[in-house]
């Protein structure tokens, strides 16, 4: 039947014994703001959609929405929180209209108790540093979150936008992260090297955001595509729809789609299925709004590209970066 897996994909994010699906449901659309028509009831649908399908991953932040994706998600876990591996992130800030970020002891555990009461939850299976601060020493950083854990409140912590550079700071502590995420999809490798070589020499779980580049791998969008001001991707920031990075991202979908026909699966599996194959151990995070996405995403487990497929769609992506 159409929409069914056979089964669901799943690993030990390393250092722990969280065994997480490696489709992870992602809740910045769960926030409601900016990414155009919103509806929680679908939201919610999707969630529980997911769990009856073997999706246990679910990431969030505090951030998103103001709040408004932890309450989301915590409403849709109600009666399945045993089933959910919930993973949030602190560690940005908003207040008198500024953005800041903050890893102070104090803040952490602030943002913890907040987090907890909007995810309606006792615990947090993982807490993870959103951005660093550039201030607040890692040993301090480190030393609440223990201190949190052994109460209970929180099972691990991991790593969010982690590049290279910050390998000096975490190497001596790497041991006590459990994963580490960062932008990666067809549509923006140029993490890539970083997350490989942190993967390796680190030896923490990989983990994606944007794995459909904002939605552009989908194959619902063409050249001319626009947004509403109530969707964030009409802004220039959100470079893989605008301009050159467009264009070039449409030759992406056109090798995608060539692809998707060859096997019979859609075009975003297709671009899921690349990430987890070519990003060995890897978990990739993708946001969706419905239960109809949901289960389209769904469908990319369960098989493989093959080596010719996956150059095909190395040679696109590596002349789309340049």
């Amino acid at each position: 039947m159409k929409g069914m897996v056979i089964y669901m994909e799943y690993i030990y994010l390393k250092h722990s014994d969280l065994k997480v699906s490696r489709l992870c449901v992602g809740g910045c659309p769960m926030g409601g703001y900016g990414w155009g028509n919103v509806n929680e009831v679908e939201l919610v649908k999707a969630v529980c959609t997911a769990i009856d399908r073997g999706i246990n991953f679910f990431d969030t932040a505090d951030i998103y929405g103001i709040g408004k994706s932890e309450e989301t998600l915590g409403n849709a876990v109600k009666g399945h929180r045993s089933k959910a591996v919930i993973a949030t992130k602190f560690g940005v800030r908003i207040e008198n209209g500024k953005t800041f970020y903050d890893n102070s002891p104090a803040w952490i555990i602030h943002a913890l108790e907040a987090s907890l009461k909007r995810l309606d939850t006792d615990y947090i299976d993982l807490y993870q540093i959103h951005y660093r601060d550039n201030q607040t020493d890692i040993e301090a950083i480190l030393q609440t979150l223990d201190q949190l854990k052994t109460k209970g409140y929180i099972r691990y912590y991991g790593l969010s936008n982690l590049y290279r550079k910050d390998i000096t700071e975490i190497r001596n502590y790497a041991d006590q992260f459990v994963g580490f995420q960062d932008e990666y999809s067809l549509a923006c490798r140029k993490n890539e090297k970083d997350m490989q070589e942190l993967s390796d020499l680190l030896e923490l779980t990989p983990i994606t955001w944007g794995s459909l580049g904002q939605g552009i791998l989908t194959g619902k969008y063409d050249i001319n595509s626009t947004f509403g001001t109530d969707d964030r991707r009409q802004r220039d920031n959100y470079v893989n729809f605008h301009n050159e990075k467009l264009k070039k991202n449409m030759e992406i979908v056109e090798v995608i789609r060539e692809i998707s026909l060859e096997i019979e699966k859609q075009i975003p599996q297709v671009a899921i299925r690349f990430i987890l194959d070519y990003l060995k151990e890897s978990v990739a995070i993708v946001g969706v709004k419905t239960e109809s996405q949901l289960l389209t995403n769904i469908d990319a487990m369960d098989w493989n590209l093959t080596k010719e497929q996956i150059e095909k769609l190395l040679i696109i992506s590596e002349q789309s970066e340049k």
